[in-house]
């Protein structure tokens, strides 16, 4: 995907500071450091809009990027650092858990993982936590540039073990560094931002079949009687 235009929206603290224009929603959630900044600067090609950091725990809030005027990269606070307060951790937590049960909006959440560790206790419960709330996932394993490539295949084994990692999610290798996997992984973006939500759908093809159904009322009532002869 070729993106043209991104700026970042706003910080929000609280649903009423959520975006009101209906556009999807791609949410971003990791460990503290994991990534997520750099791994999004790559993929929109810019060097400092997703906003890195030095100090993990710093993001506290649901960082709003709109990407082409089309869709919203929402940048979760990165959890799993042990210096922010147990007060400060509850109060993501029922943000994050308010935002997954009921944005309607939302599309799928990218969850990214260190690919050359294997899952944190925190990825795990991540992880749970998204398919529990039944939202679409893609695991995004990143700093692939990090271990050489003839280990690829089992540090995947390992990621894909850790989480217990179900087959019908997505499941990309990345760096940030190389640009590996990002076409892939804006495909897959695309597939869930795209395509229209399974409510819509169903009408959609209802539609369909009582439109074919009057039609053939339609065909019917227009043949001429058959005469008794």
């Amino acid at each position: 995907m070729k993106v043209n235009s991104a700026e970042f929206i706003i910080s929000a603290v609280r649903p009423n500071q959520y975006p009101e224009d209906g556009l999807p929603e791609i949410a971003l959630a990791g460990r503290s450091n994991v990534g997520k900044s750099s791994m999004t600067n790559r993929l929109i090609s810019r060097k400092n809009l997703a906003r890195t950091s030095a100090t993990p725990g710093k993001t506290q809030h649901l960082n709003y990027y709109m990407i082409n005027e089309s869709m919203y990269f929402v940048d979760f606070p990165g959890y799993g650092y042990a210096k922010v307060s147990k007060s400060q951790r509850e109060a993501w937590g029922k943000m994050i858990e308010k935002y997954l049960l009921e944005r309607e909006t939302l599309r799928m959440v990218v969850l990214v993982i260190d690919l050359r560790h294997p899952p944190s206790k925190d990825d795990v419960i991540m992880y749970e936590w998204l398919k529990y709330y039944e939202r679409d996932v893609c695991i995004v394993a990143t700093k692939a540039d990090k271990i050489p490539r003839s280990k690829w295949d089992k540090h995947i084994k390992i990621v894909k073990h850790g989480l217990s990692f179900v087959p019908e999610d997505d499941f990309v290798l990345f760096s940030s560094e190389t640009g590996l996997g990002k076409d892939e992984l804006w495909s897959v973006i695309e597939r869930y931002a795209f395509a229209l939500p399974e409510s819509e759908d169903d009408e959609e093809v209802a539609q369909v079949e009582t439109e074919n159904e009057d039609h053939s009322l339609e065909m019917e009532e227009s043949k001429p009687p058959q005469s008794n002869q």
